[in-house]
């Protein structure tokens, strides 16, 4: 089998993430490799926290603790969230690691002795008031482009388009808020992406035929536009330190690397991490998976506003070294999730933040309707009503009932093991070829990680098993033909077990209780093959089997009321 190196887009420090960043990026990762994993591959699956750059400076100083401790509480924090909605890293790392130090090092000096980094002296803002050069971020300002009066120096977060703090309207000092601001002449290293634009176009025109058009048409946007020299070096006190070895003047001013120079570095620096954690007795080799990777398949998870970045400036990184760094294979990138039709936000707090989406659901419930409503095509908008609607018909009523009424019936008729009954007959075989087709077209999908084509095939494999028990209609069988009842029964047992091993990847806890029901000695089967989706006896009779609590509690007028009046939501405005 192929060996898969998987990577979500960083989460940054500053804060719990929203619904929005999770389905953007780690959530459709995890569900892949998932899948990957049941399906036999070799799978790593690699993330961690970006944890420099001036948003992590300035939300330590507004804790007034210092930003090494920040930061450290912080990743702790995100990493509690995440294994809350059971995301299965292989290793969830931070940027601020020796690891990613001495390689985003070793990838400057590569760069620098290849001719594609320069010092140059530039113009910077300085704010007298704080005594200090201003990075991008710590300025902020109006947008030029859209009248947004909150964009940062660097990008604005509502049109997306890259900014120098010098284009801003009125700008101000995001430490102080002072416009008392000047321009003074200072060094700093530059990427010379112009030179490594050819490359870079070349690279794209062999790969990114295959990616999603979100993905391949923001790459050659910005080539149409042109590759600029990027400054990569920042006057902050966090941050990965320009090598005195070879920058000793930058260094002795306290220069670090840029946040999005060493961020995308993490991703190897994560995997050494991973390798370095290593329990005694076992060996990992982090280099196999990144350096003259030939047998490796690379994918990575994104919101749009992140591809830039990882297809066009962390690859023209990666050629500039002249070392065989494995680049990727396929960018998976997504839409917005909106909230009411406006934008999640972490900085305004706006919308559902995955903590408090944990404290009032279970994890399955969000996973499932994320993934059913990814925007993968173009934004969607989560709604409390749409969001209870999905989950009421999905998985209450067309799984979690079919669950509990066959396990309950069936103990109430035939006790607490799987009836016998009578052998599989023309219906049972119908059906069979039914679920076959189905679960090939659901592997389809995820195979091509088309998500919410993938969740509905899915679903579909749920609304067969209950369109057979309406056909079959045990309860009104079982008053004439017994053992009729008792093989439609033993059918509908095995679909629960199917079910529970292929929707493992969309929800993995209430595949683990549907699982659970059944005492199935050496149950280690990762998938269903076509062959046992068709015959449907992987639970033989007599096989002991227990009622789980109910999996889906649904959500009542009174419960949407109530998160309406909490997190807001268009009937409660």
């Amino acid at each position: 089998m192929a060996r898969h190196l998987v990577t979500s887009a960083l989460p940054y420090i500053n804060g719990i993430k929203h619904l929005g960043n999770m389905v953007g990026s780690m959530l459709p990762a995890d569900v892949y490799s998932r899948y990957l994993r049941q399906r036999g591959h070799d799978v790593l699956y690699i993330c961690a926290t970006d944890e420099h750059g001036t948003p992590a400076e300035l939300a330590a100083k507004a804790q007034g603790v210092p930003v090494a401790e920040f930061c450290a509480q912080a990743h702790d924090a995100q990493k509690a969230v995440y294994d809350g909605f059971e995301l299965a890293f292989d290793y969830f790392g931070r940027s601020s690691s020796e690891q990613n130090v001495e390689i985003t090092q070793h990838f400057a000096r590569k760069l620098n002795e290849n001719g594609f980094i320069e010092e140059r002296a530039i113009r910077q803002v300085y704010s007298p008031a704080d005594g200090r050069f201003l990075p991008d971020r710590y300025v902020e300002g109006t947008c030029p482009h859209c009248g947004y009066d909150k964009a940062r120096g660097d990008q604005c977060e509502n049109c997306t388009r890259v900014l120098d703090p010098t284009d801003l309207i009125n700008p101000r000092s995001a430490i102080s808020g002072s416009t008392d601001l000047e321009v003074r002449e200072t060094k700093h290293l530059f990427l010379l992406q112009s030179k490594l634009q050819g490359e870079v176009e070349a690279w794209i025109d062999a790969v990114g035929d295959e990616w999603p058009q979100l993905s391949s048409s923001i790459a050659r946007k910005w080539l149409t536009e042109g590759l600029h020299d990027r400054a990569i070096t920042r006057d902050l006190d966090w941050g990965v330190p320009v090598p005195a070895d070879t920058w000793p003047e930058l260094a002795a001013e306290g220069k670090v690397f840029y946040v999005w120079f060493d961020a995308p570095i993490e991703y190897i620096g994560a995997t050494k991490e991973w390798a370095d954690a290593a329990p005694d007795g076992e060996v990992r080799d982090w280099k196999s998976w990144w350096y003259e990777a030939d047998d490796v398949r690379y994918t990575e998870f994104m919101g749009k506003d992140n591809v830039p970045f990882h297809t066009v400036m962390f690859p023209a990184t990666e050629l500039g070294v002249r070392e065989p760094w494995k680049m990727v294979d396929y960018v998976k990138a997504f839409n917005w999730l909106n909230y009411y039709g406006g934008k999640f936000s972490t900085s305004q707090r706006r919308g559902v933040f995955t903590h408090d989406a944990l404290e009032i659901l279970p994890a399955d419930f969000w996973r499932y309707f994320m993934m059913a409503n990814a925007p993968e095509s173009d934004d969607t908008s989560f709604t409390w009503e749409h969001f209870a609607a999905t989950v009421n018909k999905d998985l209450a009523d067309t799984l979690g009932n079919f669950v509990n009424r066959v396990l309950s019936f069936s103990r109430k008729r035939f006790g607490d093991d799987v009836p016998a009954g009578k052998e599989a007959g023309e219906v049972e075989a119908k059906l069979g070829e039914e679920i076959a087709s189905l679960l090939a077209e659901y592997e389809g999908h995820m195979e091509t990680l088309q998500f919410r084509k993938a969740a509905a095939s899915l679903r579909a494999l749920w609304s067969a098993g209950n369109a057979y028990l309406e056909e079959k209609a045990p309860w009104l069988e079982i008053k004439t033909d017994k053992d009729g009842a008792a093989l439609t029964l033993r059918t509908a047992m095995n679909l629960i077990h199917l079910y529970a091993v292929v929707s493992e990847p969309f929800i993995p806890a209430s595949a683990k209780a549907m699982r659970g029901a059944f005492a199935l000695e050496g149950d280690t089967a990762t998938w269903v093959t076509a062959e046992q989706a068709k015959s449907l006896s992987t639970v033989p009779a007599g096989t002991a089997f227990t009622v789980p609590p109910v999996l889906f509690a649904k959500i009542s007028e009174e419960d949407l009321e109530a998160y309406r009046e909490r997190f807001g939501g268009e009937e409660s405005a």
